[in-house]
C-alpha cells in the first residue's frame, strides 16, 4: 500500500486497510489473493473511486495497476497534468469479483464502511467516479453516458464528478468528437483544472460553478 501526505491520515488509512485485509464479510474473501484497500495521496482534494480490483490488482494488492490503470495514469499525466501520487485511488469493493463481474449489492454493502471510512479520513472535496458501479453507489444514476461531466451533491458538501472507467475506454478506442474516449480526455483536463484550483484554496462551490461553464465552453470548442 503506497501512501503520501499527512502522517496521521496515513496511519488512519492503514488502520482501515488492516481491517480490509482480514475482512470476511462477504464470499469474495474466499477467492481473493489480496485485498486492495487503495493507494495515493491522503491530502488530495480529489479521490478516484472505481468498481473493483481486476486480476493484476488482486495479484499485487494495489488498485489500477493493469492495462486500465496504465491508461488512467497516462490520462492523468497527459490531460490532467497530474501524477498518480497526487490523488487517492480506491474502489467500491476491495476484493476482486470472480471473472471481473459487476459486484453484487451484498458485496458493495459489505465494503461500505471501509469506503466511508476512507472518505472521512481523506476529506476529498470532489470524488471522481469511474464507471457505472460507483456512479450508481454515489448518485443512484445508472448511465454514465448521461451523467459524465455533471456534478452531483453528496454528504458533507462533497461533489461527485462521474467519468468513464478506463477499462471501457480500452474497448472503445475512437477519439472522434463525442466518443467516450474524447469525453474522458476532456473530463481529465477538467479534473486537472479543479485539482489546482482546490489546492489554491478556492471553495468547492466556486470551483464547480466555474467548471460547469468551462465544460460547456470546451465541449462547444471541440475540447481544444
Amino acid at each position: 500500500m503506497i501512501l503520501y501526505g499527512d502522517e496521521e491520515k496515513q496511519k488512519n488509512i492503514e488502520m482501515i486497510a488492516k481491517r480490509i485485509e482480514i475482512c470476511e464479510k462477504c464470499p469474495l474473501n474466499l477467492t481473493r489473493s489480496n485485498a486492495v484497500p487503495g493507494s495515493g495521496n491522503v491530502d488530495s482534494p480529489i479521490m478516484f473511486v472505481g468498481e473493483g480490483p481486476g486480476a493484476d490488482e488482486d495479484a499485487l494488492g494495489e488498485p489500477f495497476v493493469g492495462r486500465a490503470g496504465q491508461l488512467l495514469e497516462k490520462m492523468l499525466k497527459e490531460y490532467a497534468k497530474l501524477e498518480r501520487k497526487d490523488v487517492f485511488i480506491t474502489n467500491i469493493v476491495k476484493c476482486r469479483p470472480p471473472q471481473n463481474r459487476v459486484p453484487t449489492q451484498e458485496e458493495v454493502k459489505s465494503c461500505q464502511s471501509y469506503l466511508d471510512g476512507q472518505i472521512i479520513v481523506i476529506k476529498p472535496k470532489i470524488i471522481v467516479t469511474l464507471g457505472n458501479t460507483p456512479l450508481n453507489y454515489f448518485t443512484g444514476e445508472s448511465k454514465i453516458t448521461q451523467s459524465r461531466g455533471r456534478f452531483f451533491d453528496w454528504y458533507g458538501n462533497i461533489k461527485i464528478f462521474p467519468t468513464f472507467h478506463p477499462s471501457y475506454l480500452l474497448r472503445n478506442q475512437s477519439l472522434k468528437k463525442g466518443s467516450p474516449k474524447w469525453y474522458a480526455y476532456l473530463d481529465m483536463r477538467i479534473i486537472g483544472i479543479m485539482y489546482r484550483a482546490l489546492k489554491q484554496g478556492k471553495s468547492v462551490e466556486e470551483v464547480t460553478k466555474t467548471i460547469e461553464e468551462k465544460i460547456k465552453s470546451l465541449e462547444n470548442a471541440g475540447g481544444s
